[in-house]
């Protein structure tokens, strides 16, 4: 939030010496389209990059860590189909995940929801319902998204996650202003696999591994087929290159 009101201070400073050079020396009207414009492009990108930090804090790294140990996470679950198959894999490979929920899909799928839980995975909050719009939520509306989520949680662990990711990875005002309300720990990633938009696994392995270092956090879904090889391989790269695969607590917590 600090950086989103500098930028703000900056640029409303920048109007008004505009608007004073124009009723002295007249200043052309493209050099407020300019302005306007770079507000514009600045207040969009640090809305779609967490690591900036413009408009809420996130954690997105444990830069400082020194062991082998990495965060991978899943989003959009719980899914019937293909997140029991992620929790037989993490299993059977003896790794921890953190898996950032809807809350509607903990009510549809309570079963899967506690297999999670069970294993010893990390839960955090993923907003409610996730809908395409979500993003022009009001701070109102953003604590309903966030608050259903928490309740949902509550009835089936009686816990509460402090952990939240923003549908999409975006983040605004308003939703800010309803993280300091609720006072969730913000997560992003450091690592984006795209795993939505690539369906090659080998091309997302491939955009992933190359990446790796200590404190990393990886961003998968666990809603898609190409989840499971994926996970699987990148696994196995793990066990080569004597990675752990811890939860985001714990990395958060690891000096």
């Amino acid at each position: 939030m600090k950086n989103f009101k500098i930028t703000s201070f900056v640029t409303i400073s920048l109007f008004l010496l505009l608007v004073i050079l124009d009723t002295t020396v007249g200043i052309p009207l493209w050099w407020y389209i300019v302005l306007l414009i770079l507000w514009f492009t600045i207040m969009a990108l640090g809305s779609f990059n967490m690591s900036w930090g413009f408009y809420l804090k996130a954690f997105t790294s444990n830069p400082t860590i020194i062991q082998k140990k990495i965060a991978i996470t899943f989003d959009d679950g719980p899914n019937p189909e293909f997140t029991p198959k992620v929790l037989d894999i993490l299993k059977q490979y003896n790794a921890k995940a953190t898996f950032f929920c809807i809350g509607e899909n903990v009510e549809r799928y309570p079963e899967i929801f506690k297999a999670i839980v069970a294993q010893g995975h990390t839960v955090g909050n993923h907003s409610f319902s996730h809908e395409l719009m979500i993003d022009f939520n009001s701070t109102e509306n953003w604590l309903d998204e966030i608050k259903q989520t928490e309740n949902a949680i509550h009835k089936i662990t009686s816990k509460k996650t402090t952990l939240f990711r923003p549908p999409f990875g975006v983040t605004t005002p308003k939703l800010a202003q309803a993280l300091t309300i609720t006072e969730h720990q913000v997560i992003g990633w450091s690592i984006r696999s795209f795993d939505t938009v690539i369906k090659n696994p080998e091309r997302i392995i491939k955009r992933i591994t190359k990446q790796l270092q200590p404190g990393a956090v990886i961003l998968l879904h666990d809603k898609q087929s190409n989840v499971l090889p994926v996970l699987e391989h990148l696994l196995q790269v793990f066990q080569k290159q004597d990675y752990q695969a811890v939860t985001i607590n714990e990395l958060l917590h690891e000096n």
